[in-house]
């Protein structure tokens, strides 16, 4: 019998009403949590929306977000044949489902075309 890992993920975006969407995932020794969201998107629901740009190697820094009640990157915290709870990182601005702004202030797009008198 193949064991899985439920991945129960907190959705929305700013400004709207969230709700938890629970999948499960088939899971195998090694595996991170990235994989199971990658899954996830790749055969279960292609709306999921996340963040990475690196997979398995923790060089981009992009897909950190809360597992089970922890900040950790997905790509280097392990799946486990159990319940994880996901939750998008609480200090940041949320802007839909596991996805936060990350990007320093002064490297967002509206903040750099305010400073060139662009806007």
């Amino acid at each position: 019998m193949m064991e899985t890992a439920k991945l129960i993920v907190e959705r929305g975006g700013a400004g709207t009403e969230g709700s938890v969407s629970t999948y499960e995932v088939p899971y195998t020794h090694g595996q991170s949590v990235l994989d199971g969201l990658r899954y996830i998107r790749t055969y279960l629901d292609p709306t999921l929306a996340i963040r990475y740009s690196c997979t398995n190697a923790n060089t981009c820094k992009e897909c950190m977000i809360v597992i089970d009640g922890k900040v950790a990157y997905a790509c280097t915290a392990r799946l486990k044949p159990c319940d994880m709870i996901l939750k998008p990182l609480p200090t940041k601005q949320h802007l839909r489902d596991l996805v936060t702004e990350i990007a320093p202030p002064d490297e967002r797009l509206v903040n750099a075309i305010a400073k060139s008198g662009d806007a």
